[in-house]
């Protein structure tokens, strides 16, 4: 029934005459409606009886009245919608206006620039050839004509004027033209995307700058962005020494920040630094730093040892306040990391721009947007866990696992000797504070006298190998590396015992059960549990071992964001999973060395349980390496162990055995994801292009107009590659499962693919019961005789879970069973129709 204007306090009624309600009875019935926005027939009655006020009120009036009120209730959340997307789309387009400005003075620029070289060219190629003693003499002199920067010193007036200096610089690197930028690659602006990323080119260093929108106040995206370490990953600390305000309200700050290494293989990195906030005349709020140098007569800090001084030139942040709430944000980060540091095959780490927009800029961006979807979101999880909270866990495994991999004598790691061989290096750490609030014991719940910890670590080349297809088959394939007895050992050291983690079990993977916990609204950071099923904690459990339980930090896994590290950190937690759990992360860290893209697509077909049976000796074809991008990255692996002090030796000869065997384990593993080896594997061609999977489809379109006698796809006249590509790109999901007694999923197209957020190598693993919820189950397993005897049936809507634990809502499904040419049942299709996640 359409919603008209006077139903407010009104009824239509079918005599065309219109009936207004009292102010009294429309109050009760907000009241009503509150509570029961729609209320079934009987429950109308019930009403009228129970409210007097009502009484001279049919039902149908009230029906009316009802509907009419959810028309309006459902108009005002679509305007409220429609008037946010407006603004943020109005402040996208004055953030595009302004960005096209600047590349139009950037381009008038190198215009008039190529049109100096081209001049400037001509009178150098004039002036070789006079030899006339006074026209060199003059050029000389022109040449020698170089701007000096005053001298300044550590007082307040010079201070000030290094930072002015610093503020002009970074307005001309966020807005204007003095860095040539360049968009970055994969980054497309739009009003669902993070912001307008770029990076340098041709410049000293490397620079990314970013823009975008974000649902905060200036105020207090600066105090976000002050506090670095908490988005920060790589950041260790950041000291403020001394505090200066300035007579135009603003303040200097003198400050000392440390950063982590990425790996073992490469010193660690600091800075001196000037940071300078202050309010422009137009009422942005600009916060700029830049390091202090002894060519600027500043004050000067002396080297710290294990660190390699680098130096940032003049970077920060521009934030302006956006109409309707919010803010604009201009994010500008330039450095000189001192690649002459690193040995030669890790320079391109410290020399790109991409790793560095990934790392800095895009995070800062990513981060504030997380807090301000938060803001405007419920508080608390599903689990029953703030959002603040579970951040501080990721923040708390991601920076375990950089304490463990730096290993810095001031946080009390020793190195102890290797065995002869220097390929995992052993640091043992018996500080008080390391050990503090770990509350350390033993399964069986004697106290333990654990009084140290142990960190075995490694670092290894990786060639030709995709870091996130290689990272996702370590997170889905643990029992191909890790060892149960070290599970349980470690396990053992903190007590894990039965959890109370409430959840559905989403992925089952080889033992393992992956429990979904948070993610960011990007998706490009999971934290999540790990129930790891029948490890034996001590002697006694071996007769009916128990279940453990990892928290794991996992990120990286998009195969199309260029230059992202891909990292896999878990740590044993104890049945409280209290927010201060005690952890000792451990786990694996890939990082890129080149910025290419690999040319395949991110869903390719991977029988990795047959390419793994496949030894080096195996039927590889030569050419791969020229047929894909060669890709490199590194591999970093740090395991912690608490133990008890005179078990030492013991300890650290098992841990450096057990990082060895898993660096044998991704060698292998690495080597069969290749695409050099899967290139010749006659299992792994792309889905469009096998005869089963064109036969597969043929069979599917035919089963469906066999059974419900209408066309699956518009056009099924094509040929099998064809009717494959249709399929594949069908807008609904498609799914086939086995018809086994435990059903698997075994095809799937890319809507399928989407829905259940996972490839077509782990969508072998996951079973048909673990993407529905109980009801969903019950449903399924009701209806399932149907489908075997009737040969197809019609589920109603619902909600089912992807891989990662993210709710998905469907229309409906339509199951049928899909023939063979010999009219035998070869598997059971779902289609599931309207898809979208919650």
């Amino acid at each position: 029934m359409s919603c008209k204007d006077g139903s407010r306090n009104g009824i239509g009624m079918d005599n065309g005459k219109y009936v207004r309600y009292t102010p009294e009875q429309v109050e009760a019935l907000e009241r009503l409606y509150h509570d029961c926005p729609k209320p079934s027939s009987i429950r109308r009655q019930q009403l009228i009886r129970e409210c007097p006020i009502l009484s001279n009120i049919e039902p149908k009036q009230i029906k009316v009245w009802f509907q009419n009120r959810r028309c309006r209730e459902k108009q005002r959340k679509e305007s409220s919608r429609l008037q946010a997307v407006n603004r943020k789309l109005t402040a996208m387009n004055k953030l595009l206006m302004e960005e096209n400005d600047r590349l139009q003075k950037q381009v008038s620029q190198l215009v008039y620039e190529n049109g100096y070289f081209r001049q400037h060219t001509q009178i150098t190629t004039q002036a070789t050839k006079d030899t006339n003693c006074e026209s060199v003499v003059t050029s000389g002199q022109q040449h020698n004509l170089i701007t000096q920067h005053p001298p300044r010193d550590a007082s307040p007036a010079g201070l000030l004027s290094i930072a002015e200096e610093t503020l002009a610089e970074f307005l001309s690197k966020a807005t204007g033209t003095a860095v040539e930028w360049v968009q970055m690659p994969g980054m497309k602006p739009g009003p669902d995307s993070i912001g307008i990323v770029a990076i340098s080119h041709g410049c000293t260093g490397v620079a990314a700058r970013a823009c975008g929108l974000v649902g905060l106040e200036p105020t207090r995206v600066a105090e976000i962005l002050k506090d670095q370490p908490l988005w920060f990953r790589d950041c260790r600390a950041v000291d403020v020494l001394n505090v200066l305000p300035t007579a135009n309200g603003g303040t200097i700050e003198l400050l000392y920040m440390q950063l982590y290494a990425p790996t073992t293989l490469a010193p660690a990195r600091d800075f001196w630094l000037l940071r300078y906030t202050s309010v422009l005349e137009d009422g942005s709020l600009v916060i700029c730093e830049r390091s202090l140098k002894n060519t600027q007569n500043g004050p000067s800090m002396p080297p710290v040892q294990h660190f390699v001084r680098a130096e940032m030139l003049p970077s920060g942040y521009l934030i302006r306040p956006c109409e309707g709430g919010g803010s604009i944000i201009h994010i500008v980060d330039h450095m000189d990391l001192e690649p002459w540091s690193v040995p030669e095959v890790l320079r391109p780490l410290y020399e790109s721009s991409t790793v560095l927009a990934q790392k800095t800029t895009m995070a800062a961006l990513r981060h504030l947007r997380q807090i301000s979807h938060e803001v405007s979101q419920s508080n608390v999880t599903g689990w029953g866990r703030r959002p603040a909270a579970l951040r501080a866990l990721s923040q708390r495994l991601s920076r375990g696992f950089n304490e463990a991999l730096n290993g810095f004598t001031d946080e009390g790691w020793t190195t102890i000797g290797n065995d002869g061989v220097d390929d995992v290096t052993i640091l043992v750490n018996s500080s008080p504070d390391k050990l503090m609030g770990l509350n350390l014991s033993f399964a069986n719940g004697f106290p333990s006298v654990s009084n140290a910890v142990l960190c075995a670590k490694a670092s290894m080349l990786l060639q030709n190998v995709p870091p996130a297809i290689l990272l996702r088959f370590l997170r889905e394939h643990r029992s191909e590396w890790a060892d149960n007895n070290m599970d349980a050992y470690t396990a053992a050291a903190i007590k894990v015992g039965p959890c109370s983690l409430s959840g559905s079990r989403v992925g089952n993977y080889g033992g393992q059960v992956i429990l979904p916990l948070a993610h960011t609204i990007e998706h490009e950071e999971f934290l999540e549990v790990i129930k790891l099923e029948g490890i034996a904690h001590s002697p006694e459990d071996t007769i009916m071992p128990r279940e453990m339980f990892l928290l794991q930090l996992c990120s990286g896994m998009d195969e199309n964001a260029v230059g992202t590290c891909a990292e896999l950190i878990s740590a044993p937690i104890d049945a409280s999973f209290a927010d201060d759990a005690p952890l000792l992360p451990s786990g694996f860290r890939i990082i890129p060395l080149e910025s290419g893209k690999e040319a395949s697509s991110p869903n390719r077909t991977l029988d990795l349980a047959s390419a793994l049976d496949v030894g080096p000796s195996g039927n590889r074809a030569s050419n791969g390496c020229a047929n894909s991008s060669c890709m490199r990255s590194v591999m970093t692996i740090a395991f912690e162990f608490a133990f008890e002090s005179h078990m030492q030796e013991h300890v650290a000869s098992m841990a450096r055995q057990y990082v060895r065997s898993i660096i044998s384990s991704v060698q292998r593993v690495a080597l069969a994801l290749s695409p050099s080896h899967l290139s010749s594997h006659a299992g792994l061609r792309s889905p469009l292009g096998t005869p089963e999977a064109q036969t597969l489809a043929h069979w599917i379109c035919n089963s469906y107009r066999c059974y419900l006698g209408v066309e699956l796809l518009k056009s099924n006249n094509e040929g099998n590659e064809s009717l494959l590509k249709s399929l594949w790109h069908h807008s609904d999901a498609i799914l086939c499962c086995t018809l086994k007694a435990l059903p698997v999923f075994t095809f799937s197209n890319q809507a399928g693919l989407d829905m259940l957020e996972t490839t077509l190598v782990a969508l072998q693993d996951i079973t048909l019961e673990k993407i529905f919820d109980d009801h969903g189950r019950k449903i399924l397993f009701s209806e399932f005789p149907q489908i075997i005897q009737q040969g197809f049936a019609c589920l109603q809507g619902g909600i089912c879970l992807s891989s990662m634990g993210r709710p998905v809502s469907y229309e409906r499904v339509v199951a049928w069973k899909v023939l063979n040419e010999e009219e035998n049942a070869h598997c059971i299709c779902f289609m599931f129709v309207n898809w979208s996640f919650v």
